[in-house]
């Protein structure tokens, strides 16, 4: 095998020679990509979707919920997510479950016509975002554009539904099984944060694979930098809610501001993750000759996609 890995088939059996150049690179593209820019970007645009999406779902709970269960899953929240997003929420949900139910069923309208063109910004942005990490350029036509991005958005939401479900029962344990030993609770905790994890790489491994506009890679070329993502997030989620808690007091600079500064904080910090893990993908299939893309091997120039079309020096 090439010392540098230039006819690997997978990432897994790239020298760490390799590996070297790959990480060295990442770094220094995450740079000249501007990641740091566009994360901002992609953040405020996810913000927009994250809010009416948030209204959404809250203003559906509160139609089936009562207060102790939201302040149950309120408290849920705030074990994972920072402080001050937890609070965003769940003041969200306390005050929608007290509020008269017809104004919740018309909230859930406003609030879905409203999630529908947020979210689709909010997606959009993260497959630009994609497409520069890739080196690639918009190639599909507006209506496919929007298609995909709303297969990402209704794929986010689902997955986020489902995790949400698990997390919540696997965090309840001690209240579910009120006689389990302290062993299997504590294996219920962590059992939520490797669901989270792997919750995290899935959504990461689908964007990677239908969001830019190429042909698509193998999953085992989007792996890496999935997973790499995925831990990174959540160490940063619980890491930021650690100094959020102690040490960073938002609301002594921002005032009534200091819940969303710490949310649209969280946002750019979860896009930036995103994108080193794009990047990272990007120059693993970017340092081998071999074929990446899914379908038929295909020579060097006719893979329809500029990392796999080209190998680095």
């Amino acid at each position: 095998m090439d010392p540098k890995g230039r006819d690997a088939r997978s990432p897994w059996t790239m020298p760490w020679a390799g590996w070297k150049s790959v990480l060295w690179r990442s770094w220094n593209e995450s740079s000249d990509d501007n990641i740091g820019l566009i994360a901002a970007g992609v953040a405020f645009y996810g913000f927009l979707a994250l809010v009416p999406l948030l209204g959404a779902v809250v203003l559906s709970y509160g139609l089936v919920a009562d207060p102790v269960t939201v302040l149950h899953d309120v408290r849920a929240l705030s074990t994972i997510l920072p402080r001050d997003i937890a609070l965003v929420v769940g003041d969200q949900l306390l005050g929608l479950v007290h509020s008269p139910d017809g104004q919740k069923g018309f909230g859930i309208l406003i609030a879905l016509a409203i999630a529908l063109f947020g979210a689709r910004n909010g997606a959009g942005a993260i497959m630009s975002a994609l497409n520069i990490a890739y080196e690639e350029r918009e190639k599909r036509s507006f209506v496919w554009v929007n298609l995909t991005a709303l297969a990402i958005t209704l794929g986010a939401v689902l997955a986020a539904v489902i995790a949400a479900i698990a997390m919540t029962a696997l965090g309840a344990l001690d209240r579910l099984l009120p006689f389990a030993p302290d062993a299997l609770l504590v294996l219920g905790k962590i059992g939520s944060h490797v669901l989270l994890t792997l919750a995290g790489a899935a959504g990461a491994a689908a964007l990677y694979r239908f969001g830019p506009s190429r042909a698509q890679p193998r999953w085992r070329w989007i792996t890496p930098g999935s997973l790499l993502a995925a831990l990174l997030w959540l160490a940063l989620t619980l890491g930021f809610g650690a100094y959020v808690r102690y040490i960073g007091r938002f609301d002594a600079t921002y005032g009534s501001l200091g819940a969303i500064v710490a949310l649209l904080t969280w946002l750019y910090l979860s896009a930036y993750v995103l994108l080193f893990g794009a990047e990272l993908n990007s120059e693993l299939e970017h340092q081998t000759a071999h074929d990446t893309t899914t379908g038929p091997a295909a020579p060097l120039g006719k893979r329809r996609a500029w990392v796999a079309d080209n190998v680095a020096e």
